[in-house]
């Protein structure tokens, strides 16, 4: 018997697919596998080679801020204009952006903005502990590490500016540390002197390689009985079920039966939830990241940069530099500009970076415009359930949204209220 098996309530079991392996589908299938269902994994792409391969690999408590902060709409014109920036829009983009751009708005307002704050925290809580089942049954505890965080600040205006954000952090329970330069620096050796100020959040981890890590646990799934088929999914097949899901979902090789289905096709998620009679407004931020696997500095954690947004991650196969916003849909050949930058930026941060060997990337972040995930069962077919919208936290969410689905799929309280995160919230 299974380790899985051995801890199915009885009579519960499902066939259940799961639409999606990268980390959040992974991980749904885990706990789902881990309550008795048998779970098939299904997506045209390998586990983890989708945005899972080139994130930030970063995971913490402190990402509790919605992307859209007061005063947004007054930077619109300036990520229209400047396609290197931080938060950049595409021309190209802009009308069919549009109505989502209108929702990103609108979630800037204060009001909003606390009540979005709430909601994130409120599934952070808990996102380190969700890991430990699963990195229990792969073998890979220490894949994560749990050496805090900085971020850092150029000037004291940049510092002035970032009140509000860290205000909103304070107010959700937060732990932070404001270090002057000479702390800083005794915190990040790695780091060139003249940085302003930095903020350590000290209950902030990081994964050595998000992507071994997603194939790891992968194997973990298939190793318990799991199927994992490389298929792409075309839609699915109503035809004798009882209304409540699809009788099947229906890939290029044919059909899988199932009972009920979970949809975690991330930023491709949108065009199948429509086929199961929902309509997320969601979108995609293309992530950028240029991997450095023989940096020749090795910083002791991970630093953020607040002028440029984006994170130097130390990982096992090197030094990975990642994250800004593109808004330009799924479809534009990558800028990758938007890469080589990174370059510039992280030279004035580690003196003696050596930029020889350098591995672009691009990928899409599935997000939604109020900056948070859908968690949620159907409202027209009870037993289709959705796990896709993480933006800049599917790494950090994905262990606690398998565990809530998993929650969802069996009737469970799941200790929260998940209505901020319905699939028809909108």
């Amino acid at each position: 018997m299974t380790v899985a098996a051995a801890q199915a309530p009885s009579g519960a079991a499902q066939r259940i697919v799961v639409i999606g392996a990268g980390v959040v589908g992974v991980c749904v299938a885990l706990y789902l596998q881990r309550d008795g269902h048998a779970v098939t994994l299904v997506d045209r792409q390998g586990p983890g080679e989708g945005a899972s391969f080139g994130n930030g690999a970063v995971i913490g408590e402190e990402s509790v801020v919605p992307v859209a902060m007061p005063g947004i709409l007054g930077k619109v014109p300036g990520m229209l204009l400047d396609p290197l920036g931080p938060l950049a829009i595409r021309w190209s983009y802009l009308p069919r952006l549009a109505p989502w751009l209108l929702r990103f708005v609108a979630a800037s307002r204060p009001a909003e903005v606390e009540r979005i704050s709430i909601a994130l925290k409120a599934l952070m809580d808990g996102a380190f502990d969700a890991f430990k089942p699963l990195l229990e049954l792969a073998g890979a505890e220490a894949m994560l590490k749990r050496g805090g965080w900085v971020g850092v600040y150029e000037t004291e205006d940049h510092f002035a500016a970032a009140q509000p954000y860290l205000e909103v952090q304070r107010r959700r329970g937060v732990a932070l540390d404001v270090l002057p330069p000479e702390e800083l620096r005794q915190l990040e050796p790695a780091l060139a002197p003249g940085f302003h100020r930095g903020v350590y959040y000290p209950k902030v981890g990081h994964t050595v390689n998000n992507f071994r890590l997603v194939q790891e646990l992968a194997a973990a799934f298939t190793r318990e009985g799991g199927t994992l088929c490389r298929q792409e999914v075309r839609g699915f097949d109503f035809a004798g079920g009882d209304g409540a899901a699809p009788s099947a979902v229906v890939t290029e090789a044919g059909p899988l039966p199932c009972d009920a289905v979970v949809l975690a096709a991330g930023a491709w998620s949108r065009g199948l939830a429509r086929q199961l009679g929902e309509n997320p407004p969601l979108d995609t931020e293309r992530g950028y990241h240029m991997h450095l696997p023989n940096p020749g500095v090795a910083p002791r954690i991970p630093v953020y940069s607040t002028t440029y947004g984006f994170v130097s991650t130390p990982l096992e196969h090197g030094l990975r530099l990642a994250g800004t916003v593109e808004l330009g849909g799924l479809e534009a050949a990558p800028n990758w500009k938007r890469a080589e930058v990174l370059l510039t930026h992280a030279r004035r941060f580690f003196p003696g970076l050596d930029t020889r060997e350098t591995e672009p990337w691009m990928g899409h972040r599935p997000s939604m415009p109020d900056s948070l995930p859908v968690i949620s069962r159907g409202r027209r077919h009870r037993k289709a359930f959705f796990a896709f919208g993480h933006g800049h936290c599917g790494l950090m969410l994905s262990a606690r949204s398998g565990k809530l689905i998993a929650d969802l799929v069996a009737g469970r309280d799941p200790g929260m209220d998940l209505a901020p995160y319905r699939v028809d919230r909108f």
